[in-house]
C-alpha cells in the first residue's frame, strides 16, 4: 500500500515533467513511429505509444490492452477510467471503432525521459467520419508510462481534443 508522501510524489513526478517539457529542447528526441506490432522488449516509449494506437485503429483489443498497465487512469471529457479492465469494459470498443473510422495525424510529438518514467506529449489532427458525423478536430494527449523489466507499459492516458469545425 502506498503511503502518503509515495502517493504524491507518485502525482508529482509527472507534473514535473510537463512542466520541464513545456519549451521546445533539442532534448526532447523523436523516435520513428511504427505501425502495428505488440512486441514491447526494446521498444522506445513512443513506439509504445503508436503501437496502442495502431491497435486500436485495427480493431485488436488485446494489443492495445497489453500496452497499458493494470494500475492505467484514463481521463477524458471530464470523466475516467481508473484501470485497464475498466476501460475494457467501457471504452475499448467505442475508442476501436473511433480509430477505425477516422484518420489520425501526429502534428507534434515530445518526450522526456527520466530513468523508469517517461511522459510523452502529442498534437493530433482528425478527420474522418464517425456514425453521422463528421470529423475534423486538433487533440492534445498525454502519456505516462512506466518501464519495468525493459518494457514500457502506459499507467496515465488524458486525451482533449476541439472541433475545427463552425
Amino acid at each position: 500500500m502506498r503511503t502518503g508522501h509515495q502517493t504524491g510524489t507518485a502525482v508529482l513526478a509527472p507534473l514535473l515533467l510537463l512542466l520541464m517539457m513545456a519549451a521546445p529542447s533539442s532534448a526532447h528526441d523523436e523516435a520513428e513511429i511504427p505501425r502495428g506490432g505488440t512486441h514491447q522488449e526494446g521498444m522506445e516509449a513512443t513506439e509504445v505509444v503508436a503501437a496502442f494506437h495502431a491497435a486500436l485503429a485495427a480493431g485488436d483489443g488485446d494489443a492495445a490492452l497489453a500496452h497499458l498497465a493494470p494500475e492505467v487512469v484514463i481521463l477524458e471529457s471530464g470523466g475516467g477510467e481508473k484501470s485497464r479492465d475498466e476501460y475494457a469494459s467501457h471504452h475499448l470498443g467505442g475508442g476501436m471503432r473511433f480509430a477505425a473510422a477516422s484518420q489520425r495525424e501526429t502534428l507534434e510529438q515530445r518526450r522526456e525521459t527520466f530513468g523508469d518514467t517517461a511522459v510523452v506529449l502529442t498534437w493530433t489532427r482528425t478527420t474522418g467520419s464517425f456514425g453521422d458525423r463528421q470529423i475534423d478536430s486538433n487533440g492534445v494527449e498525454t502519456m505516462v508510462l512506466h518501464r519495468t523489466d525493459a518494457q514500457w507499459h502506459i499507467v496515465h492516458v488524458h486525451w482533449s481534443s476541439r472541433s475545427n469545425q463552425r
